[in-house]
């Protein structure tokens, strides 16, 4: 068996590889991934990223975006989201945006992987999977990078927030919110009690 059929066996349709981890199977990886690629066997989705096409009926499957991320980061350990997802939780925001963000533990910026957009954020914390609770603080958090009129949407936050369990929010705005997010949700609540004992 050729060299380059040697690596070719080893790579899997649908799977996202890094060139560290194929270059164990070739002593000329260099020269196998070109080849590889211009015989269409794999895709180059990023500097050292190759992406084998699973093929269907309908032709070839792009990658999964998280089988994308996981591949580009070399880590389990990250929070695909986009903030299209705020637009679910009631307050008003109505913006689409095409690029996805991934909160993660080690890269920050802008990449283009695949031709798609993804804003990397480096955070100590992040959760598996979101809540209402999550997605509000988040949007406090990211407020300033949306296209919303933000005045609005914080008096719709603010709204919401008092219709939620205050202890659950503010246990979620301890874990993931910024400093002036905290001091927004405490300030509000702190206002909120101070109404009711009145």
């Amino acid at each position: 068996m050729s060299a380059l059929k040697e690596l070719k066996r080893h790579i899997k349709p649908g799977v996202v590889y890094r060139r560290k981890h194929l270059e164990k199977f070739s002593s000329a990886i260099d020269r196998h991934l070109t080849e590889l690629v211009k015989g269409g066997v794999l895709q180059k989705v990023s500097g050292g990223l190759y992406y084998r096409p699973k093929q269907t009926s309908f032709g070839a499957v792009p990658p999964d975006d998280k089988v994308l991320v996981r591949a580009f980061l070399d880590d389990d350990r990250f929070y695909l989201t986009s903030f299209n997802a705020y637009n679910s939780i009631g307050v008003g925001t109505t913006q689409l945006y095409n690029e996805r963000v991934v909160y993660n533990h080690k890269r920050d910026g802008r990449i283009e992987l695949n031709g798609r957009s993804f804003y990397f954020i480096k955070r100590d914390r992040f959760p598996k999977e979101s809540n209402l609770e999550f997605l509000l603080v988040d949007l406090v958090n990211n407020l300033r990078f949306l296209a919303e009129d933000q005045q609005k949407i914080k008096e719709n936050v603010k709204r919401k927030a008092l219709s939620m369990d205050m202890n659950k929010l503010m246990r979620t705005a301890s874990s993931y919110a910024s400093v002036r997010t905290r001091s927004f949700f405490e300030d509000l609540f702190s206002h909120a009690g101070e109404r009711d004992a009145i």
